[in-house]
């Protein structure tokens, strides 16, 4: 790989002076699948002041706005930069003139785009009911409004807590006849999000209308209202042409936090605070300049810089108290606390960024995971408003942290974050016990096992990094040994990483396939994921020219993928998804065998093409940060193809461009000089090097399937073999114990059991893996009269009638799954029985669209042509239940004598209102069906 040359100067940082604000075009990413939002915020803030035009929750209404609608149904405080989830829209403001509503089909109001303007720092939009005019701007933690009215008459402000996600407490106290307290308690990404606020107005209101469903209908005149309904009108008369203003404090701890807050806005000045908010977006945006004369450019590079610094926020008081993770108050000593870490897809690019030019926020950012460790017993994996959602895979805090320490960056104490890495690495749930024992997690592990293990790799290799900083020489060659477990699902002759099932490679595989082994995402934009091994993996491919071929390949696939449908797959060129982060990294490989034209020729096709100034100028969703952050590094010339390295990937820069660091000294990189791989970086030194060697990767059991009628054969293979080592030699053992002998040939069974194998390279063994296979007790056949969906078979027709029992966790593949139709099929058992009962397992998980039969009817048959009903049962689970739940619809029979046994359950049918899919086709679970 080319390590190319760089310009450092000592001089001083740019003047602050520099309008680069005026660039930034806040609507990129509010059309298409970015999900951004177009409304005032100050950098990191707390506050995200927008208007809010979807309430539905819909997949590109995340951010609460999106390019297409035409209805603004008011301004909300809270909102997610590109996310690919529902949540925030607290505390929302909508002025209205006349006799007030409380409906939000009433108060909403039509608008253009024509009449609206977006800046860093400032929105402000023409509503067409009653053409008020309203200008919104911020401060850090306070949002501030103005509305103006074109005509004498009563002008209201609408409150409404019940916007958007779940209201489980809303309060409102009046204070006095120009400030009002809030407290918005509420349920959706974030279980239990806590928002207090400080409403003051520029002028004396009254309480015009309430609804709430508190325990006596309310009155105007009352001081405080509470409910898990509420939404309140304030009026008051205003002359022509006159203004109301607004400010609005956030706070997450309380009522007081909010009027301390509120100091940062101390009088009505909008134009003071609006400058003041677009001076402090010049002041961070001015830390990368760049050099062009394209208007295009320079709005699409500096909104790319402002969306990198939009989130995290940002969620401390300013006397430093926050909600911790325990759901306590605590007060930051020596940092400042933030939220919003959408960490899966930000340690890539945008980290990696921070630690370019913001070293203090980045140890901010670590000190908070520590905080977030101490009291919620674990580092965060996608932590928001300090709730943990288990969005996501790995445990990619380790990676930020890894970074932080290999580049220098000091704030933190780097033992208590080894430990809390350490920590996070040992748990026992989503999938890490098996990873652990055996070295890779299987489909009948954990769902994304995949996906699972590559990433738990990765995160291993930057804890073995950071063990090495610290001299931990043993936890060092632990976590080495745990970063090569990529190794373990690798298919050699494949050459993809692919799932493991039993022991075994699933089967059928297609690469191209989005299915629950992968997350977001299928084997082509997963099987380049080890950043932590480039060399290895270029071997495991046949050495550089092969893995290059494969490199070409992937681009030049085509583009259509198979099984599920997944939005997030977007920005495809071949089987390279830059719309989704798994793949961000591939174009840059080629680097790594040599050929850096052809990663500048990639990378810059993707500057060209999928970043626009444009609404939709986003070619996928933008995850806080990430998908920007990808653009402002390559746009530079710099990438971090492995955060926990302390070297940069140099190409020749889009633009010639000068990083501006917090110490005062700056880089100047042009096409002549482009960046170098220690840019910017001070490199810890540590007095150990430690050298670990490779594992040896476990053996593949083969078999027909997992259960069998009379005997079955099963082969033991070698896995991905070293080149630099000997072939493996191989043993096994059938049962739970005695000792293990040596294979040399198919192994045959006649009886349910496990076999064990592991492999051994010159006295070093790799783990031991197993799978399990059963006889089945009878020879019964089954016939379905419905089709099930291809990513739900559970192995096929047999699977119904194996006698393995699918868990609550469904991603693992064991359920058949049918949407749009019922559920119908016929058992032949070969000959007549007597039966007395019969039963079939069903699931429930209503928030991914599985939902119970409404009724199961069993019915029995002597020739498979006349079939007489039995029993039948209802079910009686709530369909709004969220819990993941398994029952048996089952039914006793008289003893009756017949042969064939047919079983239908019958469609929940359309999803209801109240689902977040409403008017989307419910699925039936099934999997064992039981004949007695």
């Amino acid at each position: 790989m080319k390590k190319l040359a760089i310009a450092f100067c000592l001089v001083p940082l740019l003047q602050f002076g520099q309008s680069l604000h005026q660039f930034v075009n806040p609507m990129i990413g509010t059309g298409g699948h970015g999900h951004t939002f177009p409304g005032a915020t100050a950098p990191f803030g707390m506050v995200q002041l927008s208007p809010d035009t979807r309430v539905d929750g819909s997949w590109d209404g995340c951010s609460g706005y999106h390019h297409s609608d035409p209805v603004i149904y008011g301004f909300s405080h809270t909102h997610l930069n590109g996310t690919g989830c529902s949540d925030f829209g607290d505390i929302m403001l909508m002025p209205t003139m006349g006799n007030p509503s409380l409906n939000p089909k009433e108060y909403a109001s039509s608008f253009s785009h024509a009449n609206e303007h977006a800046a860093a720092g400032y929105y402000a939009v023409k509503l067409d009911k009653d053409e008020i005019g309203v200008r919104l701007t911020t401060s850090t933690r306070v949002g501030f409004h103005e509305y103006s009215f074109p005509k004498a008459g009563q002008a209201n402000i609408v409150l409404d807590l019940n916007h958007r996600d779940k209201l489980l407490q809303g309060e409102v106290r009046i204070i006095d006849s120009k400030t009002i307290e809030v407290l918005r308690r509420s349920e959706a990404w974030a279980r239990d999000q806590y928002v207090f606020a400080r409403i003051e107005f520029s002028k004396p209101m009254t309480v015009s209308g309430v609804n709430n469903n508190g325990v006596a209908p309310p009155k105007v005149s009352e001081k405080f209202f509470s409910g898990t309904v509420l939404a309140i009108s304030f009026s008051a008369d205003v002359a022509d042409g006159e203004s109301i203003k607004v400010k609005v404090a956030l706070s997450p701890t309380g009522y007081d936090g909010a009027k301390r807050n509120m100091q940062e806005i101390k009088d009505w000045d909008f134009d003071a605070v609006k400058n003041k908010v677009q001076q402090d977006w010049d002041r961070v945006l001015s830390k990368i300049t760049i050099t062009t004369s394209n208007k295009d450019e320079l709005a699409v590079f500096y909104t790319a810089m402002y969306h990198t610094m939009v989130q995290p926020n940002i969620a401390q008081d300013v006397d430093g108290k926050y909600r911790g993770r325990d759901n306590k108050i605590h007060t930051a000593k020596g940092f400042d606390y933030y939220s919003v870490f959408s960490l899966w897809d930000t340690f890539r690019a945008a980290h990696p960024l921070y630690t370019l030019i913001d070293k203090k926020r980045t140890a901010d950012f670590i000190n908070t995971f520590l905080a977030q460790y101490e009291q919620g017993g674990r580092l965060p994996v996608w932590e928001l408003a300090s709730n943990e959602t288990d969005c996501m895979i790995g445990y990619h805090s380790v990676s930020v942290i890894a970074d932080a320490m290999a580049k220098g960056i000091t704030g933190f104490d780097y033992k208590k974050a080894y430990q809390a890495a350490k920590h996070s690495a040992m748990l026992d749930h989503l999938g890490l016990d098996a990873y652990k024992k055996r070295g890779f997690i299987a489909i009948d592990d954990e769902h994304e096992s995949v996906s699972k293990t590559l990433e738990y790799a990765y995160d291993d290799w930057c804890i073995a990094q950071m063990a090495l900083m610290l001299n931990q020489e043993k936890d060092y060659q632990y976590f080495m040994r745990r970063s090569q477990s990529w190794k373990n699902v690798f298919d050699p002759t494949a050459r993809f990483m692919r799932p493991k099932r039993n022991g075994g490679w699933d089967k059928p595989f297609d690469p191209r396939e989005v299915n629950n082994n992968f997350t977001e995402g299928n084997s082509w934009q997963y099987s380049f994921f080890v950043p932590q091994d480039i060399p290895g993996m270029i071997n495991a491919y046949g050495g550089q020219a092969l893995f290059q071929a494969k490199l070409d390949e992937m681009f030049t696939a085509p583009s259509q993928t198979t099984g599920r449908e997944q939005a997030d797959i977007t920005g495809l060129i071949g089987q390279y998804a830059h719309g989704n982060e798994p793949s961000h990294h591939m174009a840059y490989l080629y680097s790594y065998v040599g050929n850096v034209p052809e990663t500048s020729r990639r990378v810059n096709y993707i500057l060209k093409e999928f970043y626009k100034n444009t609404p939709d100028g986003l070619i996928g969703n933008e995850d806080c940060g990430q998908m920007s952050a990808w653009y402002v590094l390559s746009a530079i010339g710099l990438y971090d193809v492995t955060p926990g390295n302390d070297s940069w990937l140099s190409i020749p820069p889009y633009f010639d461009a000068k990083i501006n660091f917090e110490d005062g000294t700056s880089v100047t990189i042009t096409k002549d000089k482009p960046g170098d791989e220690r840019i910017g970086s001070k490199p810890v030194k540590t007095t150990a090097k430690f050298v670990s060697r490779p594992i040896v990767v476990v053996p593949v059991i083969k078999a027909g399937r997992k259960t069998f009628k009379g005997g079955m054969s099963v082969v033991i293979e070698q896995g991905l073999r070293d080149p630099n080592s000997s072939a493996s030699e191989l043993f096994y053992r059938l049962g739970d114990s005695g000792g293990f002998s040596r294979y040399e040939a198919p192994l045959h069974i006649t009886d349910s059991g496990r076999i064990h194998a592991f492999a051994m390279v010159s006295g070093v063994s790799s783990d031991t893996i197993s799978a399990s296979f059963f006889r089945r007790p009878n020879d019964f056949t089954i016939e379905l009269k419905s089709t099930y969906n291809k990513q739900y078979h559970a192995g096929g027709p047999d699977g119904l009638l194996d006698g393995i029992h699918g868990t609550e966790n469904w991603r693992k593949g064991d359920w058949q799954g049918y949407q749009s139709q019922d559920f119908e099929a016929v058992i032949d058992m070969q000959q007549p029985h007597d039966v007395t009962q019969l039963s079939a397992t069903f699931l429930q998980d209503s928030r991914s669209w599985i939902l119970m039969p409404s009724k199961v009817e069993y019915y029995l048959s002597d020739d498979n042509q006349n079939f007489r009903l039995v029993g039948s049962t209802t079910n009686s689970l709530d369909p709004k239940s969220t819990e993941n739940e398994i029952r048996a619809f089952g039914v006793m029979v008289d003893k009756t004598r017949a042969r064939y046994v047919k079983i239908k359950a019958y469609n929940f049918g359309k999803l209801a209102e109240w689902h977040q899919g409403f008017g989307g086709d419910a699925f039936i679970f099934v999997d064992e069906i039981q004949i007695k």
